[in-house]
């Protein structure tokens, strides 16, 4: 299973336009080789370089979307994908982008395949959704952007 962006490389500088400092606004992103098998998707964005006073987990999820149907090869830029919503570190149900407080850190865009649906209710947290995907996992991708504020 593969996922990539037409607008950054594989741990390559996230533009400033997906970022706090610019709209704020998901990249555009194309996904490739779902298992046949897959009943639906989960995509999880964070940042496990936060500083522990911002999160005690050393985690900030930037966004968290699950059963989202496995016939989706396009996320467009700026919508969010069909799905269940869930709830990211700031309260967000939506994307929420790179804003990092300190210095340049990663941000993991996580793609699972799974095979079924999350019984799970929108506003579910990332930990519940990685909880509920635990023996079902049949496939993942890892596309990881890099980002420092003022760094355009």
């Amino acid at each position: 299973m593969k996922l990539t962006s037409p607008q950054f490389e594989h741990n390559a500088r996230i533009p400033s336009k997906y970022t706090c400092e610019g709209e704020n606004i998901n990249p555009p992103l194309t996904i490739s080789d779902v298992p046949e098998s897959a009943k639906s998707l989960a995509l999880i964005v964070d940042d496990p370089d936060v500083p522990k006073q911002f999160r005690s987990d050393g985690m900030w999820d930037h966004w968290v979307r699950f059963n989202i149907p496995p016939t989706v090869t396009t996320i467009v830029e700026g919508e969010e994908p069909a799905g269940t919503p869930g709830k990211g570190s700031a309260g967000n149900l939506n994307y929420h982008g790179p804003c990092p407080p300190d210095r340049e850190h990663r941000y993991f865009f996580k793609l699972y395949a799974l095979d079924t649906e999350l019984a799970l209710p929108e506003g579910a947290s990332k930990k519940d959704v990685e909880a509920a995907m635990q023996s079902h996992i049949l496939g993942e991708a890892v596309l990881i952007g890099l980002y420092e504020k003022g760094n355009k």
